[in-house]
């Protein structure tokens, strides 16, 4: 655990602009990065190599200039001459997956000249496919924290007069079995999880992490030459996508709730083809153009959904009936009930938009609309 915690003189510097004004406002606590957790792990062990004792608590420097201060529940040495210090992650109020898992880092000093080295232990993935940040074969330890682990390194180089050449490597108890609830093993990122963060800080509830995912998944797609991938809302439309389509895996995309983060990076970063997956419901918030399909922040328009119908020409009373309706999906119920293709006009009113905000962009767009068993409801743009 650590012994302070950013809510106490850090969060208001450390979490800028409209995410530190949500911490002020909820109330939520925040947490530690892996990466911010595994520079303090480094750091102890690095200072017990040089200096013969563990620094407990270790204070180590933010890339916001933070100085938080982090317990250790590991020191350990070994007799060829390394030392391994443990920090368990507290990541606030946020559900992360992460959370109390034990960081450890193990360093090892190396010849001069050799810099600093990272290694994947027990629980740190390692990456197999191009298109992220690191090089294929390299240990799933992200750039932010590499960069903040070598800065500390050497400082307490510095501090003892040492060449700062050491290897670290990074382990996470029990990462292997976390990473199967990340997008590590699509990623191809194997073996466990990923050191991650950019500022230290995870702030709770935050959409950036998954958001970034989106991003990584595109950049991996592409990288692996996919022209067509599929931005699915969840499990049982990426099911049904991959039904329709046969795509490997580096194909599909967890959207969730995110179709404005999907449309946004694919118009910088395109490919030939997009399909877009996801429940009848969920598609008819893009249909009217909401780009996060959350329920907390966007509703089912119903009015909508009765305007679509009256288009074709269903009668007052079947759009009544439509436009107070409980659900999304009873609307559409009521609709093929008589034999109104509502499915087919809202994957053809969201896909408009998805067209709008990707501004021109050269990608192809199809959607689908599924109901909660996976069934497809309404199909628009490219045939299969």
């Amino acid at each position: 655990m650590t012994t302070d915690h950013p809510d106490k003189g850090t969060s208001g510097e450390g979490v800028a602009g409209g995410r530190g004004a949500q911490l002020k406002h909820t109330g939520l606590r925040p947490g530690w990065t892996t990466g911010a957790c595994a520079t303090a792990a480094t750091t102890a062990a690095y200072t017990a190599l040089l200096g013969g004792d563990f620094p407990d608590p270790v204070t180590i420097t933010l890339p916001r200039g933070q100085t938080p201060s982090f317990a250790l529940a590991v020191e350990e040495r070994t007799p060829d001459g390394t030392a391994t210090a443990g920090v368990v992650k507290d990541a606030g109020d946020d559900p992360d997956v992460t959370h109390g898992a034990l960081v450890r880092s193990t360093v090892r000093l190396l010849e001069p000249g050799a810099g600093v080295v990272f290694r994947a232990g027990p629980g740190v993935g390692t990456v197999t496919r191009p298109g992220l940040p690191l090089p294929v074969g390299e240990p799933a330890v992200n750039p932010v924290p590499r960069q903040m682990i070598r800065e500390h390194v050497a400082r307490v180089a510095e501090r003892y007069g040492a060449g700062g050449d050491v290897e670290v490597t990074l382990s996470v108890d029990h990462g292997e079995e976390l990473a199967r609830s990340t997008w590590n093993p699509r990623l191809g990122i194997l073996g466990g999880l990923s050191i991650l963060g950019t500022t230290g800080i995870v702030v709770p509830y935050s959409c950036s992490a998954w958001i970034d995912s989106i991003r990584r998944g595109i950049d991996v797609a592409r990288a692996a030459g996919r022209s067509h991938v599929a931005a699915c809302t969840g499990s049982t439309s990426e099911r049904t996508v991959t039904e329709l389509y046969g795509l490997p895996e580096d194909a599909l995309l967890d959207m969730g709730d995110f179709a404005g983060a999907v449309l946004k990076y694919l118009r910088r970063h395109p490919v030939d083809r997009l399909t877009i997956c996801g429940g009848f419901a969920k598609l008819s918030k893009l249909a009217v153009g909401h780009l996060d399909l959350h329920s907390a922040r966007s509703q089912v328009d119903k009015s909508f959904l009765a305007s679509l119908a009256a288009e074709t020409g269903a009668d007052p009373a079947l759009t009544e009936a439509i436009a107070t309706a409980n659900t999304g999906l009873g609307a559409l119920r009521l609709a093929e009930a008589a034999a109104v293709p509502l499915g087919d006009l809202v994957a053809a009113a969201a896909r408009d938009e998805a067209l709008t905000v990707l501004r021109g962009a050269p990608v192809r767009v199809d959607v689908v609309c599924i109901d909660r068993a996976g069934a497809v409801v309404g199909r628009a743009g490219t045939a299969p």
